[in-house]
Formats: structure tokens, sequence, C-alpha cells
């Protein structure tokens, strides 16, 4: 892959990438890390995609993978909200952020690769690693979660 190819894709792929690891990592410096790591195993394995979709399915593999493990690393103990360095519209959509931000990440992954990213879930079974089985009974499961956590503002 020459300098040219690279930077294309970087130009094509940063901002679909930098939101999902800033969904993931809930703030803009271990997001941009994130993203810059991702770049680098792109230069670093050179992989030859077949198609634009599979070029974004392997960027989109590597940053949850990069984020799981930085997430799952002894020195993740200081973060800033997302809310703060990611200001909502209007108090609505602050409320739908803040109740995505709490979920579970296996739960977080799927809705933000399905509702914002909008992969099928057959494409973020293969994105993930997980079966598409899963990935619909996350989808569910979250959706309920969502569903009780924002009814639940709106009642109590």
């Amino acid at each position: 892959m020459d300098y040219a190819q690279i930077t294309e894709i970087i130009t094509r792929q940063q901002n679909r990438l930098y939101r999902t690891a800033l969904v993931l990592m809930k703030n803009k410096a271990d997001a941009q890390d994130v993203l810059q790591e991702a770049f680098i195993k792109l230069v670093e394995k050179s992989p030859r995609f077949e198609s634009e979709a599979h070029e974004t399915a392997w960027l989109q593999r590597v940053a949850i993978n990069l984020c799981k493990n930085r997430l799952r690393s002894a020195w993740w103990k200081q973060r800033v909200l997302l809310t703060e360095d990611y200001p909502a519209k209007d108090a609505a959509t602050g409320e739908v952020v803040q109740a995505v931000l709490a979920l579970p990440d296996n739960y977080r992954v799927v809705i933000v690769l399905f509702y914002y990213h909008g992969y099928a879930t057959r494409e973020i079974a293969e994105i993930t690693g997980r079966k598409e089985a899963t990935v619909r009974k996350d989808l569910t499961r979250a959706r309920r979660l969502l569903k009780d956590e924002l009814e639940g503002d709106r009642n109590g």
C-alpha cells in the first residue's frame, strides 16, 4: 500500500472511526489515540481490501478491539464523561446519550454500530467477531435497557 492509498483510506474513514471510538472511550483524547493506533495498524499490516465495505469493517474491528484493550488496562481509572466533551443538541438528545453511555460495553458497541453507523446485524457480527444471533440478542437487551431508562426518567 503506498502513501496515496493510505492517505485516501484515512481521509475516508477517520470520522466514522473517531465517532465509534468517542462513544466507547467516552472522551476525545482517548478516542484520538485509538484512531491513531488504528491507522498505525493499517500502515503496519497493509491489508488488501476487497471493497470499501471490507475496509470499513476491518478498521471498525481494529478500533473496537483497541478500545476494549484500553478499557481493560490497569491505568484506565480516570476519565472524563463524554457529555463534557460532546455536548448534546438538546435535553432529549442528552438523555439518550447518557442512557447509551450507561450501557455495558457489549450493548453500547452494537447500539452504536446499528443505529449510528447503520450496519446490519450480520455486518456487526463480522466486525465484532460474534455470532449474528448474539448481536440480535444484545440489540434487543440494549433496546429494553434504554427504554426502561428513558421511560423511568420521564415517569420519575
